[in-house]
């Protein structure tokens, strides 16, 4: 069973910084590009990042260019989401799937920056 599960999500003050991590389990996706996504209160799941399969090729959404750091270990068949001077607008619940996605939604994980 295809499985992905996120952690790393918390509570941090303006200007902070979380590392998510995204595991997944019940196949490979060394041949996957990734990404990160993100789910506001009241408003619709949107991209945050793109990495390719082979971690050579990221691509990231305007609103986190420069601060957020995707990054991916085939071995460990992990991804993760460095998050540096968060801001309270960075809000959400953040998922990782395949990009574009193709597979089932993990539970994601909470971040919420406060003021």
């Amino acid at each position: 069973q295809v499985q992905l599960v996120e952690s790393g999500g918390g509570l941090v003050q303006a200007g902070g910084s979380l590392r998510l991590s995204c595991a997944a389990s019940g196949r490979s996706y060394s041949n996957y590009a990734m990404g990160w996504f993100r789910q506001a209160p009241g408003k619709g799941r949107e991209f945050v990042a793109r990495i390719n399969w082979s971690g050579g090729s990221t691509y990231y959404a305007d609103s986190v260019k420069g601060r957020f750091t995707i990054s991916r270990d085939n071995a460990k068949n992990t991804v993760y989401l460095q998050m540096n001077s968060l801001k309270p607008e960075d809000t959400a619940v953040y998922f990782c799937n395949t990009n574009p996605p193709r597979d089932s939604w993990g539970q994601g994980t909470q971040v919420t920056v406060s003021s």
